[in-house]
């Protein structure tokens, strides 16, 4: 393919607007909710992005794989855009959710298909470079995030948090429409709508479900899931072949990309908490502790493919399992006396092992199969980390809530204390401890969590063709 460098910089443009706008409006809640109102709505702001973004990974996908990237990813691209300028313009709450709904629809495209042509573009032994590049973008574009947002709402207005999308998300599709060189053999296919509307409606029940944990929802979502996989076997293009599901390989990178993302949910939500609530750092330090997660884990993705090419894909997988381990013993073992410099080599650790993981276990899959199927396989691997995520989420909150709530009445989560911790007094102490022993057991949670990772990797066969 031409233009490779100018090609990789559109795929890293891109993939800085999907991950800023899956964080930025975290900060510009008071403004948004100045103008629009609607208090109780807003965290679908933040959900409807993120739910339709999951649905829509692994369509596209496929897609991809019968249409090419390049027509898949300006597409989605452009969903994204206008879904950015319908935020920008919204009126009100209502129809702010339905732009986000838009935008995640988009960022589906950008989410699994940047990382497709990423594949198309380097070879295996170049593969670790170009991923630690994209890895840095996201996790930094996810850190500053926030930041941009609240100076974007003090200084202009909360809209322009989607207007900037406009420019910079063209000169993304322009470059990729222009560079992105590729060649797809056209043939006639008959696209599963099927199969894509029970995978949307299933999914969607049980993110949902998780998130509230209503039971009957999940148990709905899991029936719906149960019937799609049924309908793949019986189309003559399915969405999700069979196949995949009949790969040992294939099997255990889903599964350990999904432990990637309950792992991952963990730090995320709780070390920043725990630095600020029980060991008295400020905002600015706690933010540190988990920054510097975002630093390890590029820093082993560019360091993966020497271990993947000579050690093979398992065994770098398990190294970064290692590490993730090792990290979790040791956050277990933080207490309120700990230096935040602790934290942050916790954090350090955990995003090194993490890196390793998810880069190998992509890298694999992807390796695995041809071009007409690379695009599946990868949008397969992004969703069960999306997925993984929303689980890991809801289960260590359940852990967190728990503890809170058998040794404080009336406290039964972590936002809670947190909020009681910032209004001090005589009963500042013991809600303190509470705290500590939530997210001690919430780190308890992620050496389990592990434990299962090690059982999802070893499904995998040591050497792969």
């Amino acid at each position: 393919m031409k233009g490779r460098a100018a090609v990789s910089a559109g795929l890293m443009l891109a993939m800085a607007l999907a991950a800023v706008d899956g964080t930025i409006v975290a900060t510009a809640v008071p403004s948004i909710v100045r103008d629009l109102g609607s208090f109780s709505l807003f965290p679908w702001v933040i959900s409807g992005y993120m739910l339709s973004q999951a649905v829509c990974t692994p369509i596209y996908g496929r897609l991809s794989d019968l249409y090419g990237r390049k027509p898949m990813l300006a597409a989605g691209m452009t969903i994204f855009l206008v879904g950015s300028l319908l935020a920008g313009a919204a009126t009100g709450m209502p129809m702010l959710i339905a732009a986000r709904v838009v935008q995640g629809v988009g960022a589906g495209a950008i989410q699994s298909i940047v990382q497709v042509v990423a594949a198309d573009l380097y070879p295996l032994k170049e593969r670790g470079r170009i991923s630690a590049l994209l890895s840095s973008v996201w996790g930094m574009s996810a850190l500053i995030g926030p930041a941009i947002g609240g100076l974007l709402s003090e200084l202009v207005s909360w809209r322009w948090i989607f207007y900037l999308n406009l420019p910079l998300g063209a000169a993304a599709i322009l470059v990729i429409v222009v560079f992105l060189d590729e060649r797809v053999e056209r043939r006639k296919v008959r696209l599963d709508l099927v199969g894509s509307l029970l995978l949307a409606t299933g999914v969607v029940a049980v993110l949902l479900g998780l998130q509230d944990l209503r039971w009957w929802t999940i148990a709905a979502g899991a029936a719906v899931l149960a019937l799609f996989a049924l309908w793949e076997t019986r189309v003559p293009e399915p969405l999700i072949p069979p196949w995949i599901w009949r790969d040992r390989f294939l099997l255990g990178s889903f599964l350990s990309s999904a432990v990637v993302g309950m792992v991952l949910a963990g730090p995320t939500a709780y070390l920043p908490t725990y630095a600020q609530g029980v060991l008295g750092a400020g905002a600015v330090a706690a933010g540190f502790a988990l920054a510097v997660q975002s630093i390890g884990w590029p820093l082993s993705v560019s360091l993966s493919a020497r271990l993947y090419m000579r050690y093979g894909f398992r065994d770098t997988a398990l190294t970064g399992l290692s590490l993730i381990a090792v990290s979790s013993v040791l956050f277990t073992l933080m207490t309120a006396s700990s230096p935040i410099l602790y934290a942050g080599i916790c954090a350090f650790i955990n995003g090194a092992g993490l890196g390793l993981v998810s880069v190998s276990m992509l890298v694999g899959a992807q390796n695995q199969v041809g071009w007409d199927r690379r695009g599946v396989v990868t949008g397969g691997a992004v969703f069960f980390r999306v997925a993984g995520s929303a689980l890991g989420t809801t289960i260590l909150a359940a852990v967190a809530n728990a503890t809170l709530a058998t040794r404080l009445d009336g406290l039964a989560s972590v936002d809670t204390a947190a909020q009681a911790l910032q209004r001090g007094g005589p009963d500042a102490e013991p809600v303190r401890q509470a705290l500590s022993a939530a997210v001690h057991n919430v780190f308890l949670g992620m050496v389990a969590m592990t434990v299962l990772g090690l059982a999802t990797i070893l499904i995998m066969p040591r050497r792969t063709p």
